[in-house]
């Protein structure tokens, strides 16, 4: 009996030790297929960037189509934004039956919205904008950086990234309750794309905002940024949701989206940031920054040097008239700060108050004038506006050093090595080891650092000596059964009290027994899509990876070693995955220990080729490019229509042409798009967009 319990107790082991060695290797798989995908978003965006800061229109037209492609949400004016998402000239019809909103919000809305997206019902347009342009107003008037005190309320609780996942945010709300004045929530950013229920994430939260606005705060996190949703659904999700007003709720998003407050600290000791910080992490400047200039974290604008002289001479009070060489006069700079003058008595306090508005004016004219903003742009009195005037005296930054703070903390991830690297695998923001957390934390008197950013298989982590805890509240992330969710509650001891969760109602009804067969079946199903992902990956690399094996072939021979097979599949994939262990779920067991690499290449065809007409060599093609070619389109698609028109593709190809050295006509640019808009109705849709593409690879 004994010799059979030690037997029994050694196959059960290894049974799970494979069990955890499949997971993982699901994981990791999963994790270097998504961040390959950010980092060739990145790539995108600057190639166009580049396209940009290269590119000299022809006229004022074509600048401002231009400007408006790719800096969407910075073309509209204040006035112009308000005028645009008007929400009281929308009638809402009898036959509406869903949720509807009254401001100022009241406890009893945000209950009546939760029921309604539990029985899949959609809040009217009306009221979407109406609640964005609140919300709005609301965090204008917040700081960069929240302050919270557990001083009121009983804990505070911190959830990371739900990614437009609804069921989680439902599952935590019920286990831990709603906000209220004694339950306050910390969400971490990352509230939409991936997730089909994006907009409602954005609706509750932006509800129990407006209800609670003490007890609940929003950080901005990196998919917080239209240039990524462009990429990862929430745009297209949008337009389909609602494609009457879809453009008018996007446009408004994207201007809340810029006004989210970038990190949270609790009792002055917890600081809550979305990725991470670097060695150049500077809590002041994050503070003083003025937010709503990026619209888009992953374009940092580059200020001419002349005005960034002229505005350091200004701010230090050095306005000269110089002479150039030649002896004319140069033009004069910009005026001086305004003097205020005399302040009144504070016992007349009307008159007092307005000598206060009247300087606090003078000196927003003046900073508009100095970074050249158009004086008929009224802009209301913001706390970052208020900020930046009270500091007139203290350091001076680059827009480039504000925009690479913003990046760092919502871009970057620790790494267990000392030292500050960029992030390659992603390719935005950087490594950071747990030197650069304790300086962080002694610098500012911290006690611990809580970001989000990354998937999680238990739904938290810590590491640098546990100073730095990842949370992530998405559950089933990557695919049902892949991860929990989590969130974090912290007492006025800040002690951290996890609760775990998985979103999955299958599972909620198994016994014990049900649920270990029930977890096996997971384990096979996730590693199955894993699997197909990345052989996706490896069939839109074919070209590659075929010349990859003849450098290891020198005789031509058609085979390799299987060790060979593995160092030339990492040499073109760069995913950084244990090739050798997971060769036997991708190569068949061979005898001698060779691939017939070309043969292994047709079954990988096999398996994706949808259509026997179709060339192996033009799917591998789409297979790679779709992404890309997917967020060239909404790119191009500056109204978000769903359609390229004429014009838009005119403007687009007359800025590729110029980056190409390409002289074409616009009669030229006017049959090419002709020739593509295959049904005649003058646009073009996505499907002709590919289309073209193929045709085009079939030529050559």
């Amino acid at each position: 009996a004994f010799k059979a319990a030690v037997l029994i107790q050694r196959w059960y082991r290894r049974y799970v030790a494979r069990l955890e060695m499949r997971r993982r290797c699901t994981w990791r798989i999963f994790q270097s297929i998504e961040y390959a995908c950010e980092q060739d978003q990145i790539k995108l965006h600057n190639f166009f960037s580049y396209l940009m800061d290269h590119f000299t229109p022809s006229s004022s037209k074509e600048r401002d189509f231009i400007s408006r492609m790719f800096i969407s949400g910075e073309s509209f004016k204040e006035a112009e934004l308000e005028k645009y998402c008007d929400y009281e000239s929308m009638e809402v019809p009898d036959s509406y039956t869903g949720p509807r909103l009254s401001f100022p919000l009241l406890p009893d809305h945000a209950t009546a919205l939760l029921e309604a997206f539990k029985q899949k019902q959609q809040l009217h347009a009306r009221y979407v904008l109406n609640l964005l342009h609140e919300t709005r107003k609301h965090l204008k008037q917040l700081p960069n950086i929240s302050h919270v005190s557990t001083c009121y309320s009983e804990e505070v609780t911190v959830c990371g990234d739900l990614h437009g996942q609804l069921d989680d945010l439902f599952l935590i709300f019920y286990k831990n309750g709603l906000p209220s004045p004694s339950k306050s929530y910390v969400f971490n950013g990352d509230f939409v794309d991936r997730g089909k229920q994006s907009l409602e994430i954005l609706i509750v939260l932006f509800t129990f905002l407006l209800i609670y606005p003490k007890e609940v705060h929003l950080n901005r996190g990196n998919h917080e940024d239209h240039m990524v949703n462009l990429r990862y659904g929430f745009c297209a999700g949008l337009i389909a949701i609602s494609r009457v007003h879809g453009k008018k709720i996007l446009k408004m998003i994207q201007n809340v989206f810029c006004w989210l407050p970038l990190a949270t600290l609790i009792d002055q000791k917890v600081l809550i940031i979305h990725g991470g910080i670097s060695d150049t992490t500077d809590l002041d400047m994050l503070e003083k920054i003025q937010r709503n200039k990026f619209i888009s974290v992953l374009r940092g604008k580059k200020r001419k040097e002349s005005n960034r002289n002229v505005e350091i001479q200004e701010i230090n009070g050095e306005s000269k008239v110089e002479a150039d060489p030649a002896g004319n006069e140069a033009a004069p700079s910009l005026s001086p700060p305004p003097r205020p003058a005399q302040a009144p008595s504070m016992a007349n306090r009307l008159e007092f108050s307005r000598w206060v508005r009247q300087t606090v004016q003078e000196q927003i004219e003046w900073c508009r004038r100095l970074v050249d903003i158009s004086e008929s742009e009224e802009e209301e009195l913001t706390y970052s506006s208020v900020v930046s005037l009270t500091d007139l005296d203290g350091p001076c930054w680059t827009r480039q050093e504000e925009w690479k703070q913003i990046l760092d903390i919502l871009w970057s991830d620790p790494m267990p090595q000392d030292g500050c690297s960029v992030n390659t695998v992603r390719g935005g923001g950087c490594y950071f080891g747990p030197d650069v957390t304790g300086k962080i934390l002694e610098k500012y008197n911290l006690q611990f650092l809580i970001r989000s950013h990354e998937c999680k298989q238990e739904g938290y982590e810590f590491c640098h000596n546990r100073k730095v805890l990842t949370i992530f509240s998405a559950s089933n992330y990557y695919e049902i059964g892949s991860n929990r969710g989590a969130y974090v509650k912290l007492g006025p001891d800040l002690v951290p009290h996890f609760v775990q969760y998985q979103a999955n109602k299958t599972a909620h009804t198994l016994t014990m027994t049900q649920r270990q067969g029930f977890l096996v079946a997971l384990i096979s199903r996730v590693e199955e899509s894993a699997f197909r992902a990345l052989r996706e990956k490896l069939f839109a690399h074919t070209s590659a990876l075929i010349s990859a094996f003849k450098a290891y072939d020198k005789d031509n021979t058609g085979r390799i070693t299987l060790s060979n097979w593995a160092m030339a599949v990492e040499s073109v994939l760069h995913l950084g995955l244990p090739w050798r262990m997971l060769r036997p779920q991708l190569v068949r067991s061979t005898a001698d220990g060779m691939l017939e690499y070309k043969s292994w290449l047709d079954d990988l065809a096999m398996e994706q080729r949808s259509q026997e007409h179709i060339q192996s060599s033009l799917l591998e093609v789409i297979y790679r490019n779709r992404s890309n070619l997917e967020t060239i389109f909404r790119i191009i698609d500056r109204d978000h229509s769903g359609l390229i028109s004429f014009e838009e593709f005119h403007q687009t190809w007359k800025l590729f042409s110029s980056h190409m050295n390409i002289e074409l006509t616009d009669d030229s640019i006017n049959d090419l798009v002709r020739s593509i808009d295959f049904n005649k109705d003058g646009n073009i849709d996505f499907n002709e967009f590919l289309e073209a593409f193929r045709l085009v690879k079939q030529s050559q």
